[in-house]
């Protein structure tokens, strides 16, 4: 039996000419990642275990994103950790305020991350690189620091499930109803420990941001990875960015998987997921009777260009409703610049939003937007659990920006339609 193009990535990167699914293996690493809130702990591990030196300066990555600029004191001597280590180990991929963006837009932008790499990062959206055709995938803060010393770690072989898309997304759906039907069809478990992996002629009908926002939270549906074939698309964007030499894998025509879900890309309507979980989805033209109090449209998930031109497309020339807060945070230093320089901003200030530095900010409840008690937030972003961006007694709608934006618009959940 064949090996899937995740499985092929790992077999390389552990030097065997085949792995099978419950595998445990040791595979090289070609990127570590950490950021602000991650990496403090990584560090004390690392000296804890008495590591001096980093494996390679230019494989590990360090983003200072959650909460920066620092929000408190402990965000500030987080940072610091981070700061004082990177500066030790001249870590090359070395993101502050200033030429800092959310973790997984940066390091694609900057073309840090590439095809084929096997990559680990010390968040749970690190999967978001199998967009480019890499594994990719969350870890914990002492395989964090086990990692950045020795540029190995373990991995059990997952299996795999195969997606397989046709057609084109109606205009105004995006790769966020996309990942948002899936988890609801096969729920926050229905890939436990899985390889997510896409494939089919629908795939060319989806742009990078589309494949970085569905692979990104493939976490969600309990998936070790999502993962995408790479096709000319990909190369033209790495081939513009990365400095490295990339390797393209491709799954045996006889690999082996658990189950095969078709979905015509054409069947899709705008998505909502409703608290408390991803899986509880909903279309979004049902949900018309729901309020909200705050809009936040970024992300890792949802702070691409893309994203921005979907927020400008609804806000331009109109207002935010009285009461709502809309909250826009481009995911880089160098999507907010196009903004600036495309008259998003002035476009968003006119509407009544604000816009703000990268940040992940209020995804995680940090700051840049809490939820008080009893308040309903519409967001781009990728988790909607209790508690997770404020107040236990708060609520997350989970959406693409299209919806999001009319909703600021309208203070209703509401699906977008061009007049």
């Amino acid at each position: 039996m064949g090996m899937t193009m995740t499985q092929k990535i790992l077999a390389d990167h552990a030097g065997l000419d085949k792995v099978v699914p419950g595998q445990l293996i040791n595979a090289k690493l070609d990127i570590v990642l950490g950021n602000d809130i991650t990496t403090p702990v990584a560090v004390n591990e690392f000296n804890k275990a008495g590591f001096n030196k980093v494996f390679d300066k230019d494989r590990v990555a360090i983003v200072l994103d959650h909460f920066v600029p620092n929000k408190d004191i402990k965000a500030a001597e987080q940072s610091k950790t981070c700061r004082e280590f990177s500066k030790v180990h001249s870590i090359s991929h070395f993101y502050d305020v200033g030429k800092m963006g959310i973790e997984h837009a940066l390091l694609p932008e900057q073309g840090v991350v590439t095809a084929g790499d096997c990559i680990i990062g010390a968040d749970s959206h690190t999967c978001t690189y199998g967009a480019l055709g890499a594994f990719s995938t969350g870890v914990g803060s002492t395989d964090m620091a086990y990692g950045m010393a020795t540029g190995m770690t373990w991995f059990k072989v997952p299996s795999a499930i195969k997606f397989e898309l046709t057609g084109k997304l109606p205009q105004n759906c995006s790769g966020k109803d996309l990942i948002l039907t899936i988890i609801g069809m096969i729920g926050v478990d229905g890939a436990l420990y899985k390889s997510m992996e896409f494939v089919g002629d629908g795939i060319k009908n989806l742009s990078m941001d589309d494949r970085f926002c569905i692979c990104n939270m493939a976490v969600e549906a309990g998936a070790k990875n999502g993962i995408f074939p790479v096709d000319e698309k990909t190369i033209e964007y790495m081939d513009d960015r990365c400095k490295r030499e990339y390797k393209l894998y491709t799954a045996d025509e006889d690999a082996e998987y658990e189950k095969t879900i078709s979905i015509n890309l054409g069947d899709i309507k705008p998505t909502v997921a409703c608290p408390h979980l991803p899986e509880n989805t909903t279309d979004a033209a049902e949900l018309w009777d729901i309020p909200v109090d705050q809009v936040v449209i970024g992300s890792c998930t949802n702070g691409r260009m893309e994203d921005m031109e979907a927020a400008y497309k609804v806000l331009n020339g109109k207002k935010v409703k009285d009461g709502v807060r809309c909250i826009i945070i481009p995911a880089t230093m160098q999507i907010l610049r196009e903004c600036v320089e495309r008259g998003y901003y002035t476009a968003f200030i006119d509407a009544g939003a604000v816009v703000s530095t990268p940040t992940c900010g209020p995804c995680l409840g940090g700051y840049m937007g809490i939820l008080a008690a009893g308040e309903r937030c519409i967001a781009t972003t990728n988790r909607n659990f209790v508690g997770r961006m404020g107040h236990v007694d708060s609520e997350i709608f989970l959406a693409s920006p299209y919806t999001a934006a009319a909703s600021a618009i309208t203070g209703y959940i509401t699906e977008y339609k061009e007049a």
